[in-house]
């Protein structure tokens, strides 16, 4: 029951209460620059949302396996080269960043491709945006956020799994696509409007995100209270 509770609160939390976009303000550029279009921006959040959970997945792996201090690969590698002892000390975390950017490209590159073949319209649509999904930090975010729950966590039995992993990447995704879909809808409305000049293009875009975020701000404490409903506990 417990492992579930934290399942749910992880995924209300990645997609509402702290959003990647609206609360850490990361992946800011595709959310500006591909909500134009409620259609468009749809279709870039199912991407990301796709990418993002490719790429926990791939650097949660890689981290378990062979990056954290103590990785069973690493370990068994560097035992044919130094001593047990030495080898059960290896660190790699400092190839995080890394491994990290290279397994998110490699799931980009994977989408594109998937998008090129099965939908022209949307793939041209996207234009340069769709490969710099690339250098999406939300993405990078997301694989960071479950490397912090991995290494340096001081009870074994709050180190996450691959289910809470998971849930964090797919419910980021489905985050940063609320967001997006939200600011795509409000600037087909915008696109009606009488806006003054100084507030058009980029302005009123940022002063929208900015009322949003704002607005998301009224879900902060949910996941508190609803653990303890969950719960039962404080």
């Amino acid at each position: 029951m417990a492992y579930l509770v934290d399942i749910f609160l992880i995924s209300i939390s990645a997609a509402l209460i702290n959003n990647f976009v609206l609360y850490y303000f990361v992946g800011i550029c595709p959310f500006i620059g591909v909500s134009r279009q409620v259609d468009m921006a749809l279709g870039m959040g199912s991407a990301v949302t796709f990418v993002m959970t490719i790429a926990v997945f791939i650097c949660w792996t890689i981290t378990t396996l062979v990056l954290q201090p103590g990785a069973p690969v690493s370990v068994w590698i560097a035992s044919f080269f130094v001593s047990p002892e030495a080898a059960a000390v290896i660190d790699l975390t400092i190839l995080t960043y890394i491994v990290y950017i290279f397994a998110i490209a490699s799931a980009v590159q994977f989408v594109e491709m998937y998008v090129r073949k099965f939908y022209p319209p949307l793939y041209k649509s996207f234009g340069v945006f769709l490969p710099l999904i690339t250098t999406n930090c939300a993405i990078l975010f997301a694989c960071l956020t479950v490397m912090s729950h991995i290494i340096g966590v001081e009870n074994p039995g709050e180190v996450w799994d691959l289910g809470r992993a998971l849930a964090l990447g797919i419910f980021g995704g489905v985050g940063f696509t609320i967001a997006i879909v939200i600011m795509a809808g409000i600037r087909e409305e915008l696109d009606l409007c009488d806006i003054p000049a100084p507030f058009q293009g980029a302005a009123i875009t940022l002063i929208v995100g900015g009322i949003l975020a704002m607005a998301f701000m009224g879900f902060t404490g949910v996941d508190s209270g609803l653990r303890a409903v969950l719960t039962g506990g404080p």
